[in-house]
């Protein structure tokens, strides 16, 4: 594994979602690096590659309410316990639980261990809500996949929150978990 910079040179074999990624982070002028690696299921998994970026990846979380009607993907730091009820109060929300892996694929064309806050680009509709733990923006650099779970990347927390969301059509609300 090594550190990369920007897009791969040869993108033959890379899946569409991931290339469309690059294509606008490159047309917002929005450097990263990234990591190319094996598939992580778990946060601790990840460790190495946190390491190699200098970050800790962020945990992303699909969620939506109980009746499927409001979805939400959560950012929030990989090391710090996630707890529905306080989330769910926080939304006003009675009861939050994961999405189903088809919602996740129709509205944000990812799947489960690749959801990732690139996804946005991909929610036309704006079906889902992002939100983002408050200690996710105190880092000068945030971590996430360019929507595929083979790939992670490095970029300013900055980018994220002003080039990226907007251009998106997203604006986060900020909660504290």
């Amino acid at each position: 594994m090594e550190l990369l910079q920007g897009r791969p040179q040869d993108e033959t074999g890379r899946p569409q979602k991931e290339i469309r990624t690059y294509d606008l982070l490159d047309s917002l002028g929005i450097p990263f690096v990234r990591v190319d690696h094996e598939v992580h299921n778990t946060m601790e998994s990840c460790a190495q590659v946190d390491e190699l970026l200098q970050i800790a990846i962020c945990k992303n979380l699909f969620l939506c309410n109980r009746q499927e009607t409001s979805f939400y993907l959560l950012m929030m730091p990989g090391e710090k316990p996630f707890k529905t009820k306080d989330l769910s109060r926080q939304l006003g929300v009675a009861r939050l639980s994961f999405g189903k892996p088809e919602y996740m694929e129709q509205f944000l064309d990812i799947t489960p261990g690749s959801v990732s806050v690139m996804g946005l680009m991909n929610d036309k509709e704006q079906r889902v809500q992002l939100l983002i733990d408050e200690e996710v923006i105190q880092n000068e650099y945030v971590g996430c996949h360019p929507c595929i779970n083979t790939v992670s990347m490095k970029l300013k927390t900055s980018d994220l929150l002003e080039k990226f969301l907007p251009a998106v059509g997203h604006r986060p609300i900020m909660v504290r978990l």
